[in-house]
């Protein structure tokens, strides 16, 4: 934990500068007042362009977001569904992804920079212990029984591991293409990257490639995220894929029965008009519950969240759409809070770009809307 201080961290709040104002927000969770079709908590202060990156805490709950304003900002949630801006990092470049120490107190930041930082709480210092040859596009903490490091892939085409505390990474993976997309829940990585590829690894003992996997989906990977299995000690057993044609992919590493993977429709419009018609948006980010490791969240550019139980194979809920595409979201670690963020992800083309749309973090109360469907 961070300590008890209001401020948190040990960091005063002179420090903030420029992150705006630590009063918090008086509204309490879901009965927010702001321009949100669903009356969800508006996050104070978020970044000045759109979130690449939304993660909160294994320890406690305080939300990070990384954003194409090239910073990462830190927010203290309360119970009442305060927001409390805490801290602010930099990279020279947009930060596209963002994950927690196991600890909770350090973060981690890839940028297109080319380097990756770890970023202190408690000192508010930020240093690179990262670097690739071209942009890097995720970063994930490890945390083994023998071993710790940060895994970072990179549209230089290849997968690092590193021990913070060298300039030399452990070890390098060369890959077929860019990495597009990644997840780890020890000891299972799933790395996918352009022209469609998969590949899991496995990380006990030392990383070591497992097995590739012929993608279940035509169309571009655009995110992906692992699942846990309650019967299997609730280890990882597979993931959910998803692309830039509003589908979804449910792929087990070893399925027990061929029909155990499968894939579903999603953020697409119901046509209008033609019934031939209809609109099909990109997937931007898969959240599952750390609870109830067979329910999801999808977010897309048609701005809108739906949560899904993958067991029941059911649609729980579908939100009302936003003015703009939702392109990240998470659950605090009891699964009890919903974070997702809105911005342009220029699916549209630069046309229809509008300045005075300013980006949003939104805080969901999601405790009734998430159970798993009996059986």
């Amino acid at each position: 934990m961070f300590g008890t201080t209001s401020t948190g961290f040990g960091v005063g709040t002179s420090t903030f500068g420029g992150f705006g104002s630590t009063t918090p927000s008086t509204n309490t969770l879901g009965l927010g007042t702001q321009e949100n079709p669903m009356k969800d908590l508006e996050v104070q202060s978020p970044p000045d362009d759109t979130v690449s990156s939304l993660k909160f805490s294994p320890k406690a709950d305080f939300l990070i977001a990384s954003s194409w304003a090239n910073d990462i900002r830190c927010w203290e949630v309360r119970e009442n569904g305060q927001t409390i801006p805490k801290a602010q990092q930099n990279h020279t470049g947009p930060i596209l992804d963002c994950c927690w120490h196991d600890d909770g107190t350090k973060v981690f930041t890839a940028s297109t920079d080319k380097q990756c930082k770890m970023w202190d709480l408690n000192s508010n210092q930020a240093i690179q212990v990262a670097q690739h040859d071209k942009p890097v596009k995720t970063c994930h903490w490890v945390q083994a029984p023998n071993y710790s490091c940060l895994m970072t892939g990179s549209w230089d085409n290849t997968l690092k591991f590193w021990d913070t505390r060298s300039n030399n990474p452990m070890m390098v993976v060369s890959l077929p293409e860019r990495v597009y997309c990644a997840d780890v829940v020890y000891p299972m990585a799933i790395v996918g990257t352009a022209q469609r590829g998969i590949i899991c690894y496995q990380l006990e003992n030392q990383p070591s490639e497992y097995k590739r996997i012929d993608s279940p989906l035509k169309y571009q990977n655009r995110c992906v995220s692992i699942f846990r299995d309650p019967k299997k000690n609730n280890q990882p057993v597979g993931f959910a894929l998803g692309s830039v044609e509003g589908r979804v992919a449910i792929q087990f590493i070893q399925p027990q029965n061929p029909k155990d993977n499968f894939t579903f429709k999603c953020h697409r419009s119901n046509g209008t008009g033609n019934a031939n018609f209809q609109d099909i948006y990109a997937v931007n980010d898969i959240a599952f519950h750390p609870v109830h490791f067979c329910l999801l969240a999808t977010v897309g550019s048609d701005g809108k969240f739906s949560f899904w139980d993958k067991d029941a194979r059911t649609k729980l809920k579908t939100s009302e759409q936003l003015n703009m595409p939702i392109t990240a979201c998470c659950f605090n670690s009891k699964g009890n809070i919903f974070a997702y963020s809105s911005g342009y992800d220029w699916s549209k083309g630069h046309e229809y770009f509008n300045p005075q749309l300013k980006p949003k973090i939104f805080l969901r109360n999601c405790t009734d809307e998430l159970k798993p469907r009996k059986k």
